[in-house]
């Protein structure tokens, strides 16, 4: 079994270069980036969330580089960009011939950032050696990673997990990432072992950002608009990346952005929330020959605003048409006022539990909860 202690070790034999920093502060107008979901983050989720305004990036969910013949349309497929809105796209595979060739082609067809999947922890990944497995082997990291970068003419990233086992190496595989030249890195601060249970721990996110000297981006539970602030000036990160959140709340980024300028942010009533589902609807109807099934994945994010023990989630997630979804969500979602939701940028209902770089438990504070309110 592979310790921390090993990792650490092995990390600590590549041998120190003047650091390959490409730049030292966000480049990018928003301080907040969408994060790659599979499944999710396709073109049309990806310019449904730039129209709304108020994120920096907006990444692909992630393309597999195997063994088998690289396909250099499939990847060139992925590089369809949102208007106004830099476009990273996320690769995965662990041969670093492979990943640098997939890198060159995927940067050379426009993409803004290229970027490594260092982070998915599910199990039929981690058994192929690639996603969150890569974490317990520093000198395969930095291998693939400083191969991707000669084939790199713009940005290079990683997004990690805070350990595969152990938390305890973090910094050891972000000096790595660091070593290896990219630009910036992204750290969603569970382990690989956690998938996603508990609270992210956000100190993990303050202790990168001061050991690195490339931007670091957290991750991980920002479930409410004001988080976005509260993430940055807890751990003094550089910018901040919404996956699951940006599913439950589509105005989460623009809001954040509000907050930032000092507007008042959009408090979203029922009858916005409902015409969201009827464009998003349309939208996949006009892009899928089957869209009930991508309806009910957003659905299963946008149930979790309602105060009604899942009422409006269980019943839609058994229609078996986007029809009945959208009746069932007029019947329970159309009549609601904005404070019915928790949809607002300070999340008074509280309803999801946000992390925190200032409590043991990752759990944010009702001090803090107070102060963002």
């Amino acid at each position: 079994m592979t310790t921390a202690g090993d990792i650490e070790a092995r990390a600590a034999r590549i041998p120190a270069r003047e650091a390959s920093v490409r730049f030292d502060a966000w480049p990018f107008v928003h301080p907040t980036m969408l994060a790659p979901m599979e499944g999710v983050t396709h073109p049309m989720f990806r310019a449904l969330v730039a129209e709304r305004g108020g994120v920096g990036v907006v990444c692909t969910e992630f393309v597999r580089v195997s063994r088998a013949p690289l396909s250099v349309a499939a990847l060139e497929r992925e590089v369809i960009k949102a208007p106004g809105v830099p476009l990273s796209v996320q690769v995965m595979g662990n041969e670093a011939e492979k990943m640098a060739e997939a890198a060159g082609v995927v940067a050379a067809a426009g993409a803004d950032v290229v970027d490594v999947n260092l982070g998915c922890p599910m199990p039929r990944v981690v058994r192929k050696g690639v996603g969150a497995a890569m974490l317990k082997d520093p000198e395969l990291l930095y291998d693939v990673l400083s191969q991707m970068r000669a084939r790199v003419p713009g940005m290079l990233s990683a997004k990690i997990r805070a350990g595969f086992d152990d938390k305890s190496s973090v910094v050891a595989i972000a000096e790595v990432v660091e070593k290896a030249g990219a630009d910036f890195i992204v750290v969603h601060p569970r382990r690989r072992a956690d998938f996603y249970r508990g609270v992210a721990d956000w100190r993990i996110v303050r202790v990168l950002k001061e050991a690195l000297r490339i931007p670091v981006v957290g991750n991980g539970d920002v479930w409410y608009a004001a988080d976005v602030l509260r993430m940055q000036r807890e751990t003094g990160c550089d910018a901040v990346m919404l996956g699951r959140p940006a599913l439950r709340n589509p105005w989460i980024f623009e809001q954040a952005r509000d907050l930032a300028r000092g507007e008042e942010p959009r408090d979203p009533s029922g009858e916005e929330l409902l015409s969201f589902l009827v464009d998003v609807r349309r939208r996949y109807e006009e892009t899928y020959a089957r869209s009930v099934g991508k309806m009910k994945e957003l659905v299963r994010y946008v149930g979790r605003t309602l105060n009604d023990d899942r009422a409006f989630m269980t019943e839609a997630l058994r229609a078996p048409t986007t029809d009945e979804i959208l009746a069932i969500a007029e019947r329970h979602i159309a009549h609601l006022p904005s404070d019915a939701l928790d949809l607002d940028a300070f999340g008074k209902l509280r309803l999801e539990r946000s992390g925190s770089a200032l409590v043991d438990d990752g759990g944010v504070s009702d001090r803090e909860r107070a102060s963002a309110a």
